[in-house]
């Protein structure tokens, strides 16, 4: 028994338990032998083969795992925001400065004016990574303007999923 509380499986979240392929349950009830012929030893040892590719769990169709176009449009507007105003600023950053030192006259460190734009530049990075987290990823629930409670929910899904593979393997 799980820990975590029980929560509905969303749209694009692959099931723990897939079902096998028809075709794969297929061939393996015809037989390649005739029941006259007693079966090599090069048929049984596909037969195991084969029966061990059926037992292997298959990849999740690409339409579950697939993202929802509302939740998708929803993360592409989030991060242009958290990533398009720190990067519109760190290159800003360069303009300003030449502006000052050119046409005002102020002496600015070189260093300086670096250190803030990979600043901005750090930060645009970073919210590429906060707007797909903060979004929701429930179809029916927009989410809040700032998005802290869907990141920290999207964050504990996202951390619990890495556990979850690194004990499989």
């Amino acid at each position: 028994m799980s820990t975590e509380p029980s929560r509905e499986r969303l749209p694009f979240e692959p099931r723990q338990k897939r079902k096998k392929n028809p075709k794969a349950q297929n061939s393996s009830t015809n037989p390649q032998t005739t029941p006259k012929e007693k079966p090599s030893q090069t048929t049984v040892k596909q037969d195991k083969k084969q029966d061990k590719k059926q037992d292997l769990p298959r990849a999740a169709s690409k339409d579950s795992m697939a993202i929802p176009d509302v939740v998708s449009k929803r993360m592409v507007r989030r991060m242009g925001l958290m990533c398009g105003i720190p990067s519109f600023l760190g290159i800003a950053t360069f303009v300003v400065s030449y502006l000052l030192i050119t046409q005002v006259g102020v002496e600015l460190p070189h260093v300086a004016v670096i250190m803030v734009s990979m600043g901005c530049f750090g930060l645009g990075v970073l919210g590429l990574s906060y707007g797909v987290l903060s979004a929701s990823w429930e179809e029916d629930i927009p989410g809040t303007f700032f998005g802290w409670q869907e990141f920290t929910t999207n964050l504990g899904r996202l951390t619990s999923a890495w556990r979850a593979a690194k004990t499989k393997s």
